[in-house]
């Protein structure tokens, strides 16, 4: 008996031991009864749905993984503003991926050198990215310096860029993604580094897995397998702007404040306490981020500095939350997905709340062949047809950016009657009394976007994670800059 337990103990353990980080998958199909083939093989006659081995995903440069969970969105501190715009409410944010730090000045140039030399044929493209310097200038300040050295001037590398709007960031999440799976591409020997790429001729990763981008093919490549798919586990998912809900959970970083599926402190700040000071020990008093502290002090006296930055501060500055983050609150204010509503919070999901879907699929021509590239090497997006998606949802022509107050049901329409534009009903002129007398606009509509974070200008206040403000997407501000996040795919923990 004893030696059929201690049997029973060891298959047990191997089993745990096999499930976890060092799966195998199965080699013979457990439906059909045929083999798999691996994807690395280059036999003709092997005719088997080719396979690899279950893997977790990787990291993306700059990446922390945050592991997700159940919190409490909305207000913790008192609304002295008095909006009542973020009530508190019980979410569930699936595991993602963060930035480390913000978005610096030598990451955007690095953007920036690349848009000019690959789209030398399309300079615009180059202008259109650049961000607006002029946001430094105010009516009575001279601050002409940062105008002029702020975003060029290598004292200034690791500092957050600013005077990015919306769409740029989200021209450069979308140029990141791009960059880092070529790179991927290129060390696991899937392609080799193509000098040549040009104008429509560029890695872009929707056109590489719709076999759209040959570039110069590697090592690995065979007639059976010519190219990288999604299936293959090496391609990451997209960089892209955080959503609210994962900005704020992030901020928080309440894995510090649990103990068995309790958080016994509710913090105010991305750090403990109800302080903005350090209360270590060591370096008892230091602030713990970038704002103004009272009117006219942006820093402290001189020979004394409490925060030691007059502007923005280098982005690794001050101590990271405990999920490793910098900067969560303070610096910068930093955009993040979600269109802005007041009442979001009543109407969102409880599992991923995020306000601003726009259903999109890749163009497609009559035989439901995908459409090629545009000139600048990238997938041509469609948006589904909107009576397609409105059927699946008992709406009519709904449009979920405006979920109840942007479909017909509801007192605000998105036809063309408001927005102007029968394929872009924005809803740009919404609450409209009497367009022709004395009508009522409002900058709500579905280009207010989200900021979070407070900045280097905003007093304490705004440094709380739940604190939420907004702007147009089109605008850019001396305290406002970006960071990307990532979808965590698998488990949401890791092995």
């Amino acid at each position: 008996m004893y030696k059929f337990r201690a049997l029973l103990l060891i298959l047990t353990t191997a089993l745990f031991f096999s499930c976890k980080g060092g799966e195998k998958t199965a080699t013979v199909s457990p439906t059909t009864g045929w083999g798999y083939r691996d994807p690395k093989s280059n036999d003709p006659n092997d005719l088997g749905y080719p396979i690899g081995e279950t893997q977790e995903q990787i990291t993306g440069p700059n990446l922390v993984l945050i592991e997700g969970g159940t919190f409490t969105m909305g207000r913790v501190d008192q609304d002295v503003m008095f909006d009542w715009n973020n009530t508190p409410r019980r979410v569930t944010v699936s595991s993602f991926y963060m930035d480390e730090t913000e978005i610096t000045n030598v990451d955007y140039r690095e953007y920036l050198y690349w848009l000019r030399r690959v789209y030398k044929d399309y300079p615009e493209v180059h202008r259109r990215a650049l961000p607006d310097t002029l946001v430094w200038r105010s009516p009575l300040a001279y601050n002409e310096a940062y105008i002029e050295n702020y975003f060029r001037h290598p004292a200034y590398n690791a500092y957050p860029v600013v005077g990015v709007n919306w769409l740029q960031a989200n021209d450069y999440c979308l140029w990141r993604t791009d960059r880092v799976n070529e790179q991927i591409l290129l060390d696991s020997k899937w392609q080799d580094a193509n000098v040549e790429q040009s104008g429509e001729n560029n890695f872009n990763t929707e056109a590489y897995l719709t076999g759209q981008y040959e570039g110069v093919p590697g090592e690995r490549v065979d007639e059976l397998h010519p190219r990288v798919r999604v299936e293959d586990g090496v391609i990451l998912p997209h960089y892209r702007l955080p959503t609210e809900a994962e900005w704020e959970f992030a901020a928080y970083g309440l894995k510090g404040n649990t103990f068995e599926e309790r958080i016994y402190e509710r913090a105010i700040y991305p750090w403990d306490g109800h302080n903005v000071r350090n209360a270590s020990p060591k370096v008892r008093g230091e602030f713990m981020a970038n704002f103004v502290r009272g009117r006219g002090d942006m820093m402290g006296v001189a020979g004394n500095l409490n925060d030691g930055g007059s502007i923005t501060v280098d982005v690794r500055s001050y101590w990271p939350n405990d999920y490793g983050l910098y900067c969560m609150a303070g610096n910068v204010n930093e955009w993040t997905m979600d269109v802005f509503r007041p009442l979001t919070s009543e109407d969102v999901n409880e599992f991923n709340p995020f306000r601003g879907n726009v259903f999109v699929d890749l163009r497609r021509d009559a035989n439901g062949m995908v459409v090629e590239k545009d000139r600048l090497g990238r997938m041509v997006i469609d948006t589904v047809k909107t009576e397609d998606v409105a059927d699946r949802y008992n709406y009519q022509k709904a449009d979920y950016r405006n979920y109840l107050d942007g479909d017909l049901v509801s007192s605000i329409s998105a036809s063309t009657e408001w927005s102007g534009n029968a394929e872009q009903p924005l809803t740009e002129r919404m609450y409209s009394q009497n367009i022709n007398d004395n009508d009522y606009v409002t900058l709500v509509n579905d280009k207010a976007r989200v900021i979070k974070g407070g900045s280097w200008k905003d007093r304490a206040y705004w440094l709380n994670p739940s604190a939420r403000r907004y702007l147009d997407q089109e605008a850019s501000r001396d305290d406002l800059g970006f960071r990307c996040a990532m979808i965590r795919v698998g488990s949401p923990a890791g092995f």
